[in-house]
């Protein structure tokens, strides 16, 4: 099951569309900027190619595309990302009318694709990729291809020409074979297969045959296709889904937006076809962020003109100094959208701890609490130590000179010269001595809105959803220490309306989601206390208990090693927990397990960060999740994850074993303004009971992570905004 996809993400596809400049001549570098004519195109499988044929082209890296293309009794629904220069990868979803293939009127497919780029394309050679298609689905679109592009233009015609010219295997290799240089035993696509598992025995197995094709961008806004298939439809023509009378595909397309193209085509001289092109780049920066403008730095006198402002006289004692400071501060700070946590003084050094509700790049936040700290201060405070709080944890202290920010504000590389002059220190657990912002504490919040709940993938209705009014509630007694639910009513939606039987081996941890939503229309998803502290300068702490998800309620604690300079973090969870009635209100059902697991993460350059958890799962079996995932400098972030266990295929079903793919949009993407807030989703073709790890609330990571040294950097352009 898939939650909290919402319309936002349609939204971010239609708003998204990458800003793209001109670009002339020869085909240059992969890193070169694409303009309309040069840009690449999708083909009917949602990856750059020419009508149903793959091409060697990528996409711009970090770009997102989104294919949504139908002929005949055929639709296929396309993610694609390309996470690298040189990877592409793709997860597909297609239904297939009146198949009849698994007992549903509608065979549906989940696939995934990667693509490697070999060669890229230079001034004489043309770009050469290597592509794997639904390597580990149910191999229905099972295919491997090489495939070589070049781009030509400034000739006869106007605009840009593109050939490709390729060799398929599998599913792409079965009209016109030339061959099978690698062996011909390739298994064919049986219809009962669960999928999931790769095909490394059949890569490149069986017959090859040769594919063409030529794309004309005659101008920004229109194109024209034609190739040669070498894709012969076996299992659509068996199933009288298709008639194919030619290996011939032709078609026309029309650039609407910047990220939206549409197209339609005549595919196989029997089938008619449209295919809508979405493309998004998650790295552009968001153009239209409405930041309030920030104050200039205000600048000290001379200490040869004015030694008297530089007396520390001010300052009769630490604790009377950091009061006045306190006081002062926190209608500045509020003003930009900041929160004062503590402060502590002494005549030369001030620290400020302080909240961000506003600014989704902590640098900024680091920035406007540095100038309004140069605003209020007197001329003896030389260090600033800036400290952003997230939930009672200190993230790092960020050490500044006041000097350097008032030589280097309108310096050239003004932020590259301030880094080089930074310092990153993990913060203490406690600041002695210091003045708290006592208005703080106790807090109470509440809010109340519309909520939308989705299930995708069903065989019968592929998506179904769930609309109602949520009321969320939290209260905050004292530092770190939180109490906070949620209670939702359902008034329309059909995500009960499956009835069919869980035929799962394993205990029925996720499996049941059907009978909570057939449980009642009101509900309690979360209820829980929690408590979270710095243990240590670099150690991080949490428990909460309650009813921590909508299935499980019980105990859960977390400890997290990460130092501020360090790119490297360790943490250990442990939970028990009970399954909860389907009611989702405040009984318990029979089952519980203790579960828990230790993980490990790492940050690599370009915004890439892997994660391994290894532990015990909820339905007991025992393996590991490794997830990578890339942040981009505007907040948004796309990845994947698979976990392996000791469940077998056979025991966790169709899919063999838990993966999918990750997104998180920042709403200031979105709304053009700073917000803190994010939108995530994850898209899993299944969700079994294997690999299935308990939903906690407040994990320490993410929390932690943003104002630590790395996350800093990436952004560091912001202290100046």
């Amino acid at each position: 099951m898939i939650r909290d996809l919402t319309r936002n993400t349609f939204v971010a596809a239609l708003w998204g569309a990458t800003a793209l400049t001109p670009s002339l001549g020869f085909a240059q570098d992969v890193d070169r900027v694409f303009d309309a004519p040069n840009r690449p195109t999708l083909n009917f499988y949602g990856t750059s190619g020419l009508i149903d044929m793959p091409s060697a082209e990528h996409l711009p890296d970090g770009q997102v595309a989104v294919g949504i293309s139908t002929f005949g009794a055929t639709t296929r629904t396309t993610l694609t990302f390309q996470a690298t220069p040189r990877i592409q990868a793709s997860f597909r979803y297609t239904g297939i009318k009146d198949a009849n293939i698994s007992g549903f009127d509608t065979y549906r497919d989940r696939s995934f694709d990667v693509r490697f780029l070999l060669n890229r394309e230079r001034r004489y050679l043309p770009a050469v990729t290597l592509g794997l298609q639904d390597f580990a689905g149910t191999g229905i679109y099972a295919g491997e291809f090489i495939a070589a592009t070049k781009n030509f233009s400034g000739g006869f015609l106007p605009g840009t020409v593109k050939a490709t010219v390729g060799l398929g295997w599998g599913r792409l290799g079965s009209s016109g074979s030339i061959g099978a240089p690698f062996g011909s035993d390739r298994p064919s696509f049986q219809s009962g297969d669960t999928g999931g598992e790769l095909s490394v025995d059949q890569w490149f197995r069986g017959d090859v045959a040769p594919f063409a094709g030529v794309e004309w961008q005659i101008n920004d806004k229109w194109g024209l296709k034609a190739e040669y298939s070498s894709d012969g439809y076996v299992t659509e023509t068996n199933l009288d889904v298709i008639d194919r009378k030619s290996r011939f595909n032709f078609g026309v397309e029309y650039q609407i937006s910047d990220g939206v193209r549409l197209g339609g085509y005549y595919l196989y001289g029997s089938e008619v076809g449209l295919n809508l092109q979405i493309q998004l780049h998650p790295n552009r920066p968001v153009s239209s962020l409405r930041l309030p403008a920030p104050r200039p730095y205000s600048v000290r006198p001379s200490r040869s003109s004015d030694p008297a402002a530089y007396d520390d006289d001010w300052i009769t004692s630490e604790e009377t100094a950091s009061g006045e400071v306190r006081d002062a501060i926190i209608p500045l700070l509020e003003a930009e959208g900041l929160t004062l946590v503590e402060v502590k003084t002494t005549a030369s050094t001030t620290e400020v701890r302080y909240s961000n509700d506003r600014y989704g790049a902590t640098s900024v936040s680091v920035g406007r609490v540095a100038r309004v700290m140069a605003r209020l201060l007197p001329a003896s405070v030389e260090t600033f130590r800036i400290v952003p709080v997230v939930n009672n944890l200190a993230q790092s202290a960020v050490i500044l000179r006041r000097s350097d920010l008032e030589a280097l504000e309108f310096s050239p590389n003004s932020p590259d010269a301030l880094l080089a002059l930074t310092g990153f220190e993990d913060a203490n657990p406690v600041l002695a001595g210091s003045a708290r912002n006592e208005a703080l504490f106790p807090k109470f919040n509440w809010s109340i809105g519309p909520y939308l709940t989705q299930r995708y993938f069903d065989p019968n209705e592929p998506i179904r959803l769930d609309a109602g009014i949520a009321l969320n509630l939290s209260y905050k007694p004292a530092p770190g220490w939180k109490i906070a639910g949620q209670i939702q009513h359902r008034l329309v939606g059909n995500n009960s309306d499956i009835f069919r039987q869980n035929h799962s081996f394993l205990p029925h941890v996720r499996s049941d989601a059907v009978e909570y939503d057939q449980g009642g229309d009101t509900s309690i998803p979360q209820l829980y206390v929690s408590r979270q502290w710095k243990a240590g300068s670099d150690i991080y702490a949490r428990v909460s208990a309650g009813y921590l998800e909508r299935m499980f309620g019980g105990v859960s604690a977390e400890a997290l090693w990460k130092p501020a300079s360090s790119r490297l973090a360790f943490g250990v969870e442990a939970n028990y927990v009970k399954q909860r009635a389907f009611d989702d209100l405040l009984g318990f059902q029979d089952y519980s397990i203790a579960t828990g697991h230790a993980s490990a993460y790492y940050e690599f350059n370009r915004g890439y960060t892997a994660q391994i958890d290894v532990g015990r799962y909820l339905a007991g079996d025992v393996g590991a999740t490794f997830t990578l995932e890339r942040e981009f400098a505007n907040g948004w972030r796309l990845g994947g994850f698979f976990t392996l266990t000791d469940a077998t295929a056979e025991e966790f079903g169709a899919g063999s074993f838990d993966k999918g793919v990750k997104i998180t949009i920042p709403a200031e993407w979105l709304l053009g303004r700073p917000d803190t807030r994010v939108r995530s989703t994850t898209i899993r073709p299944f969700s079994r009971d294997g690999g299935a790890r308990l939903n906690v609330p407040g994990r320490l990571y993410e929390q932690v992570r943003s104002g630590h040294r790395n996350a800093l950097v990436g952004n560091w352009s912001g202290v100046w905004e």
